[in-house]
């Protein structure tokens, strides 16, 4: 299996997501020009990250990513404890991170996108970033005496993480949120995190 990634991005969850597993794979690192050759479109044609090949076949969207990773490798234990009620607590937390939160950040890293004045930008950037602690509240409080998104580590723990940097590198107001804080503490020491980090010149 091979990983495509670029360093921080959201590909770094299914970077830290194949650590967790423990089985051989590959990681291929992008540069932002890479995204859109010719070569790179041919294995994801939205050229971003991540995307994977197993064999001749490619799959790329995160959270598919992720859903196939753990569905492959069944005793990794990142989907729950196999009962629907478990897997659906992780697919909803992955869904919250995916796409409430992450899509969010699209208008914190390119309001350009969206809006063509500089001072329209800036509005855009700031309520997205006040969107953004409302979210993370979300987040800090399902924490709260809990170690784990859904009470056990999972493929959306990985997710938050990576979100999580986002939100630290952006200076998104996370003051209070004290169980986000223990999260990312205890991530930060974990060592397929730490692996995967390294691996992305990120430690």
């Amino acid at each position: 299996m091979k990983l495509y990634y670029m360093p921080s991005a959201c590909s770094l969850a299914s970077h830290i997501v194949l650590e967790w597993i423990g089985k051989p794979y590959e990681a291929h690192r992008l540069s932002r020009d890479e995204l859109k050759s010719p070569d790179y479109l041919k294995v994801n044609p939205m050229g971003a990250v991540p995307a994977i090949t197993d064999g001749d076949w490619a799959l790329n969207q995160n959270a598919a990513v992720l859903e196939y990773l753990v569905e492959t490798h069944p005793d990794c234990g990142l989907m729950g404890d196999g009962t629907p009620r478990s897997r659906a607590e992780v697919r909803r937390w992955l869904g919250f991170v995916n796409s409430d939160v992450h899509k969010t950040f699209s208008l914190v890293f390119g309001p350009q996108r969206f809006m063509s004045s500089e001072a329209g930008q800036e509005e855009l950037r700031k309520s997205a970033s006040e969107r953004l602690r409302e979210l993370f509240g979300v987040a800090d409080q399902r924490l709260a005496g809990r170690e784990w998104l859904a009470d056990q580590r999972s493929i959306a723990d990985a997710y938050l993480y990576v979100v999580l940097r986002w939100a630290r590198g952006k200076k998104i107001d996370l003051s209070g949120y004290d169980n986000l804080a223990r999260f990312h503490d205890r991530m930060d020491q974990d060592a397929g995190v730490q692996r995967a980090l390294k691996e992305e010149g990120l430690a």
